[in-house]
């Protein structure tokens, strides 16, 4: 750990902030401390999560530890468990959604557009679901970053089909953002 504050302070002229990733970096019990150590240098934090774990969001959120927060959304609730391929808490992703809409911080709802996994319809539903958010980002799927071999067969969709995915969503949102590879 020492190391990594002596590069963070050898950089303070050049470094304005750093992203806090994963897996789910809210795993971490040490997180809070951590965040600690950076805001303490004057750093930004931004936060990257899936929803998972509301209360350390939270808790994050009310030690103004966090500046900006990307949640990942992975489906429409009623299909998390098929998509993610694990146990998942619906009323844990809907309380952290509520939890970052009202923290008063930046965030970005996101999603990577995986073929077969996310249709037209599905995102109508994640609309309605993050209904009054600001932001919505359409992430390209890349068949290169995936840990099932499966997946590496897919193809992403086009431009045409990512952006129909965002007019289906387009009226729950101040803005969808389109992320392509």
């Amino acid at each position: 750990m020492d190391y990594f504050i002596d590069f963070l302070d050898s950089r303070k002229d050049w470094l304005e902030g750093i992203c806090i990733t994963g897996g789910e970096p809210l795993l971490h019990r040490d997180l809070g401390d951590f965040l600690s150590l950076l805001k303490e240098r004057g750093l930004s934090v931004k936060l990257d999560t899936n929803g998972s774990f509301p209360s350390q969001l939270e808790a994050l959120i009310a030690k103004n530890l966090v500046d900006s927060i990307a949640m990942d959304v992975k489906a429409p609730l009623e299909r998390y468990e098929e998509v993610t391929r694990t146990k998942v808490d619906g009323e844990k992703i809907r309380k952290s959604i509520d939890i970052i809409m009202n923290s008063g911080v930046e965030y970005v709802f996101r999603l990577t557009a995986v073929p077969g996994l996310i249709d037209e319809e599905g995102m109508t539903e994640i609309g309605r679901m993050l209904q009054g958010a600001k932001v919505f980002q359409i992430q390209q799927f890349v068949p290169a970053n995936t840990l099932d071999p499966t997946f590496e067969r897919l193809k992403p969709f086009k431009r045409d089909g990512m952006r129909a995915l965002g007019r289906c969503v387009e009226e729950f949102f101040s803005e969808v953002r389109f992320e392509e590879a």
